[in-house]
């Protein structure tokens, strides 16, 4: 076995000392069979949270109502997880009432697909009771057990399963997709931050194009904030390269071909229904105005690469290009060099302040203080002046900004 399963050998081990079962379980088993990057693993114990605690010195409930415990070793901590069962669902999401149960099987039984319902003990050997195996060899993702009941029990996994076809590359199994296409109405159920998680998880996939023609095949599109009337947009969106970009330049990408109208506050409103961080919809706000000033450029001037700035303009250069050349082929070096050779790249950086205007005009501060240095920063960015303090005040003189005995 690799890290980190052999670095979490000791504790299973000890639940194993005191009597009962431990394994390994969920995605990182079904990832270490696919050869993938494993970095958290999920513990699962035939021991009752109090059992747990009662084996480890250092121990934090973090979960402890659904069985689930954190146990601190030698500097690393572990999510240990009583075998379960669950009783009725509510609100399309979570179960009324969890049972802790002593048997792998009953446990695994309760998980949303086959390829996660498999466990691993501390040698290696797979513990399979659905077929997972078989279906991560068919690359098939299965629901366990009846697809439609899976999904009114829990309707986040009819995004998961559109999510796993994107990081996997994996196929929906027949009855799985039927299921999904029946209860995809369920997802008006769902809080919006659990459906932005996923469909973030899905935008970042190998295999997002697959996944996102899958929303637009089944009409799920329909039951996500802010796409009900976008079939035209999503289905350019789902027929352009998304590789190159990354997650905020996908959004960017997503609002330019769904909104006709790129107004401030049109974007905004969009990403507000989606629930994500202020400063995420600052950056892509940002992007997307300098896209429609990319179109009215023939190049990057030197002011509208400060104002910018790199990152911006490096995002939006990709974008443009993607959706007016269909490809990402944007001479990067040239604008980080253009951009290294620019005279200031923040107003910080400017041979005055407001304490010189001031100083040379005795005027009362004001409102006048940020238009000049405005004016200032602007004429060093494109080289009118030269960013010196001497050279600054007599151009201020010669356009009467100041008076000639100041």
């Amino acid at each position: 076995m690799i890290k980190p399963f052999n670095d979490a050998i000791p504790i299973m081990e000890r639940i194993e000392n005191a009597g009962f079962e431990a394994y390994f379980v969920g995605g990182a088993v079904r990832d270490y069979l696919l050869n993938k990057q494993i970095n958290d693993i999920d513990i699962a114990t035939s021991a009752t949270p109090d059992e747990i605690k009662t084996i480890f010195s250092h121990t934090i409930d973090v979960g402890i109502a659904h069985g689930t415990v954190m146990v601190v070793w030698k500097n690393h901590t572990y999510e240990i997880t009583t075998f379960r069962t669950e009783s009725t669902y509510v609100d399309y999401r979570r179960p009324e009432k969890v049972l802790f149960v002593r048997e792998l099987k009953e446990d695994l039984k309760r998980r949303d697909f086959t390829i996660n319902a498999i466990a691993m003990n501390k040698e290696g050997r797979i513990i399979d009771f659905f077929n997972s195996q078989e279906a991560l060899r068919q690359k098939e993702i299965k629901t366990v057990g009846n697809a439609n009941e899976r999904f009114q029990e829990d309707a986040l996994r009819i995004m998961r399963g559109i999510r796993f076809v994107s990081t996997l590359g994996f196929q929906l199994e027949e009855e799985t997709l039927i299921g999904i296409i029946k209860n995809k109405h369920l997802l008006s159920k769902i809080a919006v931050e659990r459906i932005t998680t996923e469909f973030e998880k899905l935008l970042q996939g190998k295999w997002c194009s697959d996944a996102l023609a899958i929303l637009l095949e089944t009409k799920m599109y329909t039951f996500l904030p802010m796409l009900a009337s976008s079939k035209e947009g999503l289905t350019k969106f789902v027929n352009i390269s998304l590789s190159q970009l990354d997650l905020l330049e996908k959004w960017a990408v997503l609002l330019l071909l769904s909104i006709e109208i790129k107004e401030k506050q049109q974007i905004e409103s969009f990403l507000r229904a989606w629930k994500l961080p202020v400063k995420q919809i600052r950056h892509i706000q940002k992007i997307i105005y300098w896209f429609l000033e990319r179109e009215k450029m023939v190049t990057w001037t030197n002011h509208s690469l400060y104002f910018a700035t790199i990152s911006i303009a490096v995002s939006t250069e990709k974008i443009y290009q993607l959706l007016k050349n269909q490809e990402i082929n944007p001479n990067i070096s040239l604008l980080e060099e253009q951009y290294r050779k620019l005279p200031i790249k923040k107003k910080e950086e400017l041979a005055i302040s407001g304490n010189d205007l001031l100083l040379w005009t005795k005027k009362q501060a004001g409102p006048w203080i940020k238009e000049m240095l405005s004016l200032v920063e602007t004429k060093v960015v494109e080289r009118k002046i030269k960013n010196d303090k001497k050279v600054i005040k007599e151009w201020l003189r010669e356009c009467h900004q100041i008076s000639e005995k100041d």
